[in-house]
């Protein structure tokens, strides 16, 4: 319904999609919400980029599982495509859903990384969206 479209619309542009943005995508698995993708794609107004894509983004939608092994490692080597004014999404299964990832991990793995959660959503009924950014006080 038109309703809960917009919320999810509303919610896609405060982890800070916008239009005409280049947006990677990783940890694309068979379990990610194809409506949640759709809405992104709406709202960029373009298509989501794979692995493939070898040129700088404006943001990183990685969809995240407990098991899909070291959240730093992949948070660091996302990094190395973004802009300099540009975000992770990191999406991953909400408390209770089979792969959660305990929110002290993330911290953890976003400070070693070099990042700080900016917004945190309720995205679907299946999946959180945490927004990480790169401190100000660190952009050059």
């Amino acid at each position: 319904d038109t309703a809960s479209h917009a919320a999810a619309n509303t919610a896609v542009a405060k982890l800070g999609f916008d239009e005409d943005q280049i947006i990677l995508e990783l940890g694309y698995d068979d379990d990610v919400d194809e409506a949640l993708r759709t809405q992104i794609e709406e709202v960029v107004d373009g298509e989501l980029e794979d692995e493939e894509y070898g040129d700088v983004v404006d943001g990183v939608l990685l969809w995240w599982r407990d098991d899909d092994g070291d959240l730093t490692d992949v948070l660091v080597d996302a990094l190395t495509t973004l802009d300099d004014q540009g975000f992770i999404v990191l999406l991953t299964p909400k408390v209770g859903r089979p792969g959660e990832v305990d929110p002290s991990d993330i911290a953890e793995a976003a400070d070693t990384a070099g990042l700080q959660a900016s917004a945190s959503v309720n995205l679907t009924k299946e999946w959180s969206g945490t927004r990480l950014v790169t401190p100000k006080s660190g952009r050059r």
